[in-house]
């Protein structure tokens, strides 16, 4: 069974970590909320947050190449611990954990999310700076782990197979095919979602706790999981939009036991404008209560 430190990391803990060498902090949200204050020695990467991968802009090939650029531009190659944080878990779809599955798409080993996000920084009243770090610029050598993502192709071929549980996470309106996207209703060229999929919603992955989001213990997350049929056997393939809050339900899933989970990181962004691609719309056949 998994434990969370594998891939979450309380306030309290990051704290103590604090003074020790070695370490990187992301910061994942808007560079002008960053700018107004963070956590210290976090840097701003909103690239995170905002690029879209899509078999017509390169593909996994570049957006692998683009990361490690830009994750050696603020000082990682590999050897250090890396922390990922966002506003609150709750409200920037999955960004945070969208930073957490590229590092491990690139073949980084030791990457936590931050549990609460920044919101659950301030609640412990821990130090927060206006100061900007200079990073030494390294070298990131890509490793890719090709076993936690899925590929359009790969996707499609999974349709019919009965075995595999395609999971989609998105908010109830794109599930439904009201809206193609959290950017607006019609920013992707079709509406809908990909067949045979059933439906979570990512928030429900998560609970307050002083008005705060967490993620659910393992127990509360075994027990949603559940009620779909998805169990440590099952083999699970998700999607959202662009990959953020996949990897939120990612997560979630191995925090829950779950260890054979796929991430179609390019999601509905890409599967929208291939018009050959197949699509289901209206009301789900499986649905969670909201």
């Amino acid at each position: 069974m998994n434990n969370k430190i594998n891939y979450l990391i309380e306030a309290e803990e990051l704290f103590e970590l604090m003074d020790k060498e070695n370490l990187i902090i992301i910061d994942t949200r808007e560079p002008e909320d960053y700018l107004v204050e963070h956590i210290p020695g976090a840097i701003n990467v909103y690239d995170v947050f905002t690029y879209l991968s899509t078999k017509e802009n390169g593909g996994y090939l570049r957006m692998a190449q683009k990361f490690a650029q830009i994750f050696g531009d603020i000082g990682i190659d590999g050897s250090e611990k890396v922390v990922v944080y966002e506003d609150a878990m709750d409200n920037g779809y999955g960004r945070s954990c969208r930073g957490y599955f590229l590092l491990k798409y690139l073949g980084h080993k030791d990457v936590a999310v931050l549990n609460g996000g920044y919101q659950a920084w301030l609640l412990k009243k821990f130090p927060i700076t206006k100061e900007i770090p200079k990073p030494k610029q390294k070298i990131f050598h890509i490793s890719v782990d090709n076993s936690i993502i899925l590929t359009q192709e790969e996707m499609l071929n999974s349709l019919y197979n009965d075995k595999i549980i395609k999971l989609d996470c998105r908010d109830y309106t794109e599930w439904l095919g009201i809206s193609s996207s959290p950017y607006g209703p019609d920013f992707a060229p079709r509406k809908g979602r990909i067949p045979c999929s059933i439906w979570i919603e990512w928030y429900k992955t998560m609970e307050h706790r002083n008005g705060i989001a967490y993620f659910k213990t393992p127990e509360k997350l075994r027990e949603l999981f559940s009620k779909f049929d998805i169990c440590e056997d099952s083999t699970v393939n998700i999607y959202c939009f662009k990959g953020g809050r996949s990897s939120n339900m990612f997560i979630a899933l191995k925090l829950a036991g779950i260890e054979n989970v796929r991430n179609y990181f390019a999601s509905w962004n890409e599967w929208s404008r291939s018009f050959e691609l197949p699509i289901e719309k209206g009301y789900p056949k499986i649905s969670y209560d909201k």
